[in-house]
């Protein structure tokens, strides 16, 4: 049996993607997508949006429309994520989101959410930058007390968040694993005379430049030597297909609260 996804804000760059995903993938059965009221979209066939060609359904603007779905992939705004929450709350609707840019406070409502639905918070759906959350949680324990931490990303001009929520993320695995508070040891800039390095800082640098899909370098440097795992997005397929993945499993979760790591069982 197939498990029925309905796409939130499938007219951007992202949710075009993900309506190809959906249509094509063999486990999942796409019954439609949203975009804002205001959209020069509204009424579309979602396959001449993502450029497949016709599939016969259509742009909706209610949640309501949609409301036969069994789980919704949310890669809107901010502020519309939070909306979508409170909906899928009162119509037991599982949830994954792709969303970025959400405060500590934001993040704790999407947690408490948990409580009454299934919820993937997922900064980035790619499988590859899932396993590199790992990597990142394995060197840390190895060498990450004695090196020099810096973390690099690279992404296209219309990003709106800086530094990218995978980036955060990288920190926040890295200072997890040491026992650093991530709010403290974070550094976002540099400029003019800084001082000699902290050791205990995280350094972020952050790139924005034309079309760039997604890049990300973790260092870990020591005198005489340098460890960098790295990962490159070349097509967002990739985090379109990690979606897929994610609202497939999702389907037959506990309510509660996860991350991708929990969708592909790296955790311990």
């Amino acid at each position: 049996m197939k498990v029925k996804v309905a796409i939130l804000g499938c007219s951007g760059r992202m949710g075009r993607n993900l309506i190809q995903a959906a249509h094509e993938h063999e486990s999942i059965e796409l019954v439609g997508g949203s975009v804002r009221t205001s959209s020069s979209f509204v009424g579309f066939d979602l396959g001449e949006l993502a450029g497949i060609g016709a599939i016969g359904l259509t742009t909706s603007t209610e949640l309501s429309q949609l409301i036969d779905a069994d789980v919704f992939i949310d890669f809107t705004s901010i502020d519309t994520t939070l909306e979508n929450i409170n909906w899928c709350q009162e119509n037991n609707k599982a949830l994954v989101i792709g969303t970025t840019g959400f405060s500590d406070v934001q993040i704790q409502l999407i947690e408490k959410a948990g409580d009454l639905i299934p919820v993937v918070l997922a900064p980035n759906t790619s499988v590859g930058v899932n396993l590199m959350f790992k990597l990142l949680e394995v060197t840390a324990k190895a060498i990450g007390d004695y090196t020099d931490i810096e973390i690099f990303e690279a992404h296209h001009r219309f990003k709106k968040d800086a530094p990218s929520g995978t980036a955060v993320k990288m920190g926040q695995v890295i200072a997890d694993t040491l026992g650093r508070d991530l709010n403290k040891c974070a550094v976002y800039g540099r400029e003019g005379i800084t001082g000699e390095r902290d050791r205990e800082t995280i350094g972020f640098a952050t790139v924005r430049a034309g079309d760039i899909v997604g890049e990300h370098t973790a260092f870990f440097a020591d005198l005489g030597e340098r460890l960098e795992i790295t990962h490159k997005a070349s097509s967002r397929m990739t985090f379109a297909l990690g979606a897929m993945r994610a609202a497939f499993w999702l389907n037959e979760a506990d309510n509660g609260f996860y991350d991708m790591q929990d969708v592909l069982g790296l955790k311990d």
